[in-house]
């Protein structure tokens, strides 16, 4: 059997992972600074406490790779689907990023920080984003069917679209004027909120 490989505490700057794809293995506390890894697999990779700044990880393939402690900031990460990550111990942060596309289909992402992102038409169905904070956030077109919303902090975000019948919202947290989004799917005309 050929030995994981181990790497801890390197920074990776400026490295383009679509020509020379990162080596399958544990990474852990290390950075990844100004990385292109777009359209290529980090499939069976493991990542604990590692931080991606200004990198490009659109379309990139996830199948079973773990992602705990995980920051993101800066990033573009259109079009991935995390649902294929292994759900054990995932945890993420998300800062100043762009996530359209996004799936997060049945995924356990509690207490996870949102702020300052772009989530539109991204999939929150089943998902469980219970005291999670959104903060800045543009849900325009995302999705949120049977997902668990309860103690989520919304108050600052914007085109979120979200049936109270059919998600639960529990001691969710709204501004007076986002709660439009959460009336919407009745059509009706709610008058001193723009």
């Amino acid at each position: 059997m050929t030995p994981t490989l181990y790497t801890e505490d390197k920074t990776f700057n400026k490295t383009d992972f679509t020509v020379q794809a990162l080596p399958q293995g544990e990474y852990e506390q290390c950075r990844f600074i100004n990385c292109d890894f777009s359209n290529s697999s980090l499939a069976d990779i493991k990542f604990v406490n590692c931080e991606f700044t200004a990198c490009n990880t659109s379309m990139v393939k996830l199948t079973n790779t773990a992602l705990r402690d995980i920051i993101f900031k800066d990033c573009k990460l259109l079009g991935l689907q995390f649902q294929h990550c292994n759900q054990f111990g995932l945890s993420l942060s998300f800062e100043n990023c762009n996530l359209t596309y996004s799936s997060f289909f049945k995924g356990k992402l509690k207490k996870t920080m949102f702020k300052n992102c772009q989530l539109n038409e991204v999939d929150f169905s089943e998902c469980d984003v219970s005291l999670s904070s959104f903060d800045h956030c543009d849900f325009l077109r995302a999705t949120f069917d049977n997902s668990n919303l309860e103690k989520a902090d919304f108050r600052t975000a914007t085109n979120f679209s979200i049936n109270p019948e059919t998600n639960r919202i529990k001691k969710a947290k709204f501004s007076l004027t986002g709660i439009v989004g959460l009336l919407d799917k009745y059509n009706i005309e709610i008058e001193g909120v723009n």
